[in-house]
């Protein structure tokens, strides 16, 4: 099909509205446009073409045997079209929501919460996809991706849902009266980590502790780390948010923190348009986070003493 000689869309469309309602008033105001700018797309369309496709009269206007033929297939193609169109807007309405989340952030923030959002939004239905590795947003596929970082990833919005900082931590039950001043005093805790995650090796060896280091070093998924600690099965780094209470009692003890510009939890979807749902989806998370629990992000705790 040879594109460039197709004559312009809004012509058409002001014609195919002009042919079924036999009006330029009533066409203009089913396009939400003035009469003359009807009258005017459609001189153009007549020009194009070479021929006359309707004929004023004092009640409206006429088609010409031209002005009919042409009608009869742009009202049948239109249809087809509003008929597709539809068709994928519905289907993409009650297509479930697709939301790949890590296993920490669900167990500790998301499940807490959900219930409140199933009965605010029981229309909508949710897909949840706990999982640490790197998921790919496509159209149709995953609708949103909420992930640890710094929110730079090429081709991706991010936005910032909780800042955050690395958080070392351990169960009062573990340490009891120990003094925990120094990094490499970690070495002789069994320390807990996540699948896949990077970030605690990463702060060891900014601190001082080469990765190869012998270290008595557990992995597993990010809900059972936190578990993990509450139980004093070893140390383990994580956010201050998803502990508060904890910290607040004393039961858990923050060790060491890494403060780093921009790091959190982003919400990281495909640039361009968003399904409704997502955008409800969204707003309801950014309001779920209280101030209580930014201010406990940007928290800096003191070192054990």
């Amino acid at each position: 099909m040879n594109w460039r000689d197709l004559p312009s869309l809004t012509s058409l469309r002001a014609f195919a509205a002009a042919a079924e309602h036999r009006s330029l008033t009533k066409a203009a105001k089913t396009l939400n446009v003035t009469h003359s700018a009807v009258g005017q797309q459609i001189k153009a369309l007549e020009r194009e073409l070479g021929t006359r496709l309707v004929t004023r009269t004092q009640y409206g206007i006429t088609l010409t045997p031209q002005g009919e033929m042409l009608s009869k297939g742009l009202l049948e193609a239109f249809a087809s079209m509003a008929n597709l169109t539809e068709g994928l807007s519905a289907a993409e309405a009650t297509r479930p929501l697709l939301v790949s989340v890590t296993p920490m952030f669900a167990s500790a923030f998301l499940m807490p919460r959900l219930s409140a959002f199933i009965e605010a939004h029981p229309s909508i239905e949710l897909n949840l996809d706990s999982t640490i590795e790197a998921v790919d947003l496509k159209p149709g596929g995953v609708d949103l991706a909420i992930r640890y970082g710094t929110g730079q990833w090429y081709g991706l919005d991010a936005e910032l849902l909780l800042p955050g900082c690395l958080t070392v931590v351990a169960s009062r039950d573990l340490i009891g009266n120990q003094k925990i001043t120094e990094p490499m005093q970690l070495l002789d805790l069994p320390m807990l980590q996540e699948h896949a995650s990077v970030e605690f090796d990463l702060w060891l060896e900014k601190v001082g502790i080469p990765i190869q280091a012998e270290r008595k070093v557990v992995r597993m998924p990010g809900n059972m780390l936190l578990d993990g600690i509450r139980n004093g099965d070893g140390i383990g780094a994580t956010v201050p948010a998803f502990i508060a209470n904890e910290l607040k009692s004393g039961k858990l003890i923050a060790l060491f923190d890494d403060p780093i510009p921009d790091i959190g939890y982003y919400l990281v979807t495909l640039p361009g348009p968003t399904r409704p749902a997502l955008k409800i989806f969204t707003r309801w998370l950014q309001h779920s986070v209280s101030e209580h629990e930014r201010s406990l992000f940007r928290w800096k705790p003191a070192h054990l003493l």
